[in-house]
């Protein structure tokens, strides 16, 4: 059975940084397309950025040259560094496949940007 488990969201003022991470089991890691998404009140969840295996990204334009996914297969783990944050970007954080049908899906984390 698949589990992902979200991590290191917080309250940051605009222009800060974040690390979010994604740890992931049940799954054979290494061979999984993996993605970050989010998703605010009232809203669909949106894809915000995805690495494949072993490490080609992509990013949607909100968050390209701010946002950086990366991922350690040795620890089954999926990373989302983000930078120069603004208030747009608070949200509910996932990870998931990201590629193909989508797993279940974690308790997320949040992340509000304010001052």
């Amino acid at each position: 059975q698949v589990q992902l488990v979200e991590s290191g969201g917080d309250l940051v003022q605009p222009g800060g940084s974040l690390r979010l991470s994604c740890a992931a089991s049940g799954i054979i890691f290494s061979i999984y397309s993996m993605a970050w998404y989010r998703q605010t009140p009232g809203k669909q969840r949106e894809l915000v950025a995805r690495i494949t295996s072993p490490s080609s990204t992509f990013y949607v334009d909100s968050v390209k040259g701010r946002f950086t996914i990366s991922r350690d297969n040795a620890k089954n783990t999926v990373y989302l560094q983000m930078n120069s944050l603004k208030p747009e970007d608070t949200a509910v954080y996932y990870c998931n496949r990201g590629l193909g049908s989508v797993w279940p899906w974690g308790q997320g984390t949040l992340v509000t940007v304010s001052s």
